[in-house]
């Protein structure tokens, strides 16, 4: 735990934020991809909304709908001491007699903030991309964002009754962006792109999430358009150690650095508390792990992130190397984006490379 937090943190924080409907209340701003483009310091922001209910013990819950080919939010409403649901995760509502059967308590979309100086964000009214079809009817989360080929692509979580998959779109300007459709059928999150092509074949870290056996890591896969994925195999796994023996995913898109391709990923106790840590992956041949920390690179501290919607979490969906320092844009508490700072140098002496 030998980053260090900005002092202005959390940098981007839910009354910072316009909803994106006069019935909606912003939950949380965070986990956020990130990227300097133009002179900016762009960020992808996960933006979390909830309906405010008038009536007491009534939870308001907003979903998609199709009707006449347009998927549009409708309202769905549960009452607090109805015995059929339990309550008592607040991200979600589930049913006791069928556990598949899963609501969430918000509805996030993906919204650009811009910064001059890395630190001040101003966050855009409109959303940059909203959920709009059968893959998205409980929202588009944790975006990460990485420059391949002068094109920026966007990966991010699509949530629906199905399951939890991953999409790309794809964007030049930060204008103008396309949806490109469902690149992981579910449940598969956490992807983070290389940013160059590897052997002629374009390559990334996913997240697969087991429902019989095994735990939730890393995995490795390639591809040679950036839509069709194969060649799978497993990257890295749950390791001994208290922080990250339950599960693990990838953070950022990966780094290239002198020592190997960097990556931040996030681990999870069997207390539901998440971590970060940092690894290496060999520059030329990305199924070797080169190295790997023993303890987390941060922890969960500071009270924005113990204390929040979800608390003791800090995830990382984006980060940037600027003169041989590493930015840690994270998520706090599934509620505010931080920020924190460590030396290139210091990451090295605790790799032992």
């Amino acid at each position: 735990m030998f980053v260090k937090r900005s002092k202005f943190n959390p940098i981007i924080t839910p009354d910072m934020v316009k909803p994106s409907r006069k019935d909606f209340k912003v939950d949380g701003t965070f986990n956020a991809g990130v990227i300097d483009y133009n002179g900016e310091t762009i960020m992808l922001l996960r933006v979390a909304e909830s309906m405010p209910s008038a009536i007491e013990n009534e939870v308001k819950v907003p979903v998609l709908v199709e009707r006449n080919g347009v998927w549009e939010i409708t309202v769905k409403a549960f009452q607090r001491d109805n015995p059929e649901y339990d309550f008592s995760d607040p991200r979600s509502i589930v049913s006791r007699e069928d556990p598949n059967q899963v609501y969430l308590t918000s509805l996030s979309h993906i919204r650009l903030a811009r910064s001059t100086n890395g630190v001040d964000f101003t966050v855009e009214d409109d959303a940059f991309i909203f959920p709009d079809n059968r893959y998205e009817i409980y929202g588009c989360e944790d975006p990460r964002v990485t420059q391949i080929e002068g094109v920026f692509y966007i990966n991010y979580s699509s949530i629906s009754d199905l399951g939890i998959s991953t999409s790309l779109a794809q964007t030049t300007d930060f204008c103008q962006v396309e949806k490109l459709g469902v690149i992981f059928a579910p449940d598969n999150r956490d992807i983070c792109f290389f940013p160059e092509k590897i052997d002629g074949y374009y390559w990334l870290l996913h997240r697969p999430a087991p429902l019989h056996l095994g735990k939730p890591e890393i995995w490795l896969a390639k591809s040679p358009d950036l839509i069709h994925w194969g060649d799978h195999r497993i990257s890295v796994e749950c390791s001994d150690n208290d922080w990250d023996q339950m599960k693990i995913g990838g953070g950022a898109p990966l780094l290239r650095t002198d020592k190997g391709w960097l990556q931040i990923y996030h681990g999870v106790d069997n207390t539901q508390r998440y971590c970060l840590g940092a690894l290496l992956l060999d520059i030329n041949d990305p199924t070797k792990v080169i190295a790997r920390m023993r303890n987390p690179i941060m922890e969960p501290r500071e009270k924005y992130e113990t204390e929040g919607f979800f608390g003791n979490v800090v995830f990382c969906c984006g980060a940037i190397i600027r003169d041989d320092e590493l930015y840690i844009y994270y998520g706090a508490a599934d509620e505010v984006m931080a920020l924190a700072t460590i030396g290139l140098s210091e990451i090295w002496d605790h790799l032992s490379v």
